[in-house]
């Protein structure tokens, strides 16, 4: 059995083998039908930026707790109060943009649910895109969205395709659903 750089290259003897192993195996380039899972998704690739995804998937629990278990309409109504709490959480990444960039980034798919009824409809009437236009789109309607995280946003999601490598078992998972 054959899997991908992204398992082989963590070597299972490093402390943090089983978060990516998980991740890569029940995660990463699967479909999300949640909204507030979508949501979450791209508040973790936003603020992985500059940063390592280890750090990403160890802190996954304290971002969903921070973050309203990523509720979009929770954090669309974030005020100042909430921005300085987010600020002060040592669980997360306290980064004024990226806490801006959730909060307008959630403000902005209340907008687009109400003419396409929800996040992931908004992604599939779009889809398929190249990633070129994906990333104009995103740019045209989300903060804090550069090349990297709307391309790792879209393939950890399904959306590009590239998550996995042909021979890897999870591959030939995802292709079935």
């Amino acid at each position: 059995m054959s899997y991908c750089d992204y398992v082989n290259n963590n070597p299972s003897d490093l402390p943090d083998y089983l978060l990516h192993k998980h991740y890569h195996d029940h995660q990463y380039g699967f479909r999300i039908d949640d909204d507030d899972e979508l949501f979450g998704r791209l508040l973790l690739e936003i603020n992985q930026a500059g940063l390592s995804w280890t750090l990403m998937l160890r802190k996954q629990d304290s971002f969903r707790k921070a973050y309203s278990d990523f509720s979009i309409e929770k954090v669309a109504v974030y005020t100042e109060e909430d921005r300085e709490r987010l600020l002060q959480n040592p669980g997360i990444i306290r980064n004024r943009l990226k806490i801006n960039a959730a909060i307008v980034n959630a403000q902005k798919i209340v907008e687009l649910k109400k003419e396409y009824g929800s996040f992931k409809n908004w992604l599939d009437a779009h889809h398929p895109l190249t990633i070129t236009d994906w990333l104009k789109l995103f740019k045209k309607n989300f903060k804090f969205v550069g090349g990297e995280i709307v391309n790792e946003f879209l393939m950890s999601t399904g959306y590009l395709p590239g998550a996995h490598s042909v021979e890897c078992p999870v591959f030939k998972k995802i292709e079935r659903n």
